[in-house]
């Protein structure tokens, strides 16, 4: 059986040592489960547009998407993802669940206590092992574009 792929996005949104999680909604796949913002990639939408797009429809806030932190690839029972997980700076706005049941801004080394997908908890593993790495870019700066095995541009 072939499985549909679908590219998705989430952002480490950083704000005095503690990061952004967002609960998955009722009636969503995954539902009830905690996860880092983001969300699916349209046709012909750039990855990093699609996190900014899919963070201001969740959360209400907007943010600037920086460098990749990492890219996890994950199997599910009816499909396949590939999700890619960048350091965004909060440029404005105070999160609202709009588009989840609820948001909390969680200390890293708390992160294990709540229930994510497995995709995001080889993120967390790595945001635990490596927590400087995750910068937000105050001056904004772009990084080149980078493709991906798909051919999608990050």
């Amino acid at each position: 059986m072939t499985r549909p792929h679908y590219h998705v996005t989430a952002g480490i949104i950083l704000r005095q040592g503690k990061v952004l999680i967002t609960k998955r909604p009722p009636g969503s796949h995954l539902e009830g489960y905690w996860e880092f913002p983001g969300g699916k990639q349209e046709p012909g939408e750039h990855l990093r547009r699609c996190l900014e797009r899919e963070i201001t429809e969740e959360l209400g806030i907007t943010v600037k998407t920086g460098d990749l932190f990492m890219k996890v690839e994950h199997t599910y029972t009816a499909k396949r993802i590939s999700l890619y997980v960048f350091c965004c700076t909060l440029l404005s706005g105070s999160p609202q669940a709009l588009g989840c049941s609820e948001f909390k801004w969680v200390p890293v080394e708390a992160l294990f206590q709540f229930a994510f997908p497995p995709p995001d908890v080889k993120v967390i593993a790595l945001l635990k092992k490596h927590p400087r790495a995750v910068k937000p870019n105050p001056q904004y700066a772009e990084t080149p574009s980078l493709k991906g095995e798909t051919g999608h541009v990050l």
